[in-house]
């Protein structure tokens, strides 16, 4: 399988599938617009912009699981995404991203890319240990801002954890990229 074999809901309830993005590198993020790490936005944005001419697309998915900071409607995200980043990828609907009503997509994501999730990601595994312990030692996504990154094939590379900045990975996607 492929994330090519998936769709999505866009911020506006129409179905997209994936396949639109067959022959180019992705990057999924989980994001939210009140968390420490929603600054990340402006990372990716400059990711995008330097990387879209070359096939590189950025998929953001609004997700509320964690610590309820992404309370917005799904036009509410996208107003906050455009005037406080400039976020001019994707972003799509409001999802979950784990347990029983998980988007598919994101549980197939999971599958691919389990994590390495463990002390060495230091202040967030102390605050995942202390907020979400059950979520230790699974494939879930711990927190906002995980990032998967897919090649042309639209098979899994790698998962990032939120910590991880889009700067920490642009070298790796560039890899991709050439």
């Amino acid at each position: 399988m492929t994330i090519h074999e998936y769709s999505v809901i866009t911020a506006d309830g129409e179905r997209h599938s994936l396949d639109t993005y067959a022959g180019r590198v992705v990057l999924i993020v989980n994001v939210a617009s009140k968390c420490g790490f929603t600054p990340q936005y402006e990372s990716l944005e400059a990711l995008y912009d330097k990387g879209r001419d070359r096939s590189l697309e950025i998929l953001g998915f609004p997700c509320n699981q964690f610590g309820d900071q992404e309370p917005g409607t799904d036009a509410e995200i996208q107003e906050f995404c455009l005037a406080n980043y400039g976020v001019t990828f994707p972003v799509f609907g409001k999802i979950e991203v784990n347990g029983p009503d998980a988007d598919p997509l994101f549980t197939y994501l999971r599958a691919e890319a389990p994590g390495d999730f463990g002390p060495a990601a230091g202040p967030l595994y102390e605050h995942v240990k202390a907020t979400r312990p059950e979520a230790l030692g699974t494939d879930e996504v711990k927190w906002n801002f995980t990032k998967f990154l897919v090649g042309r094939d639209g098979k899994v590379v790698r998962r990032f954890e939120s910590s991880v900045t889009p700067e920490q990975i642009e070298a790796e996607i560039e890899d991709l990229l050439d």
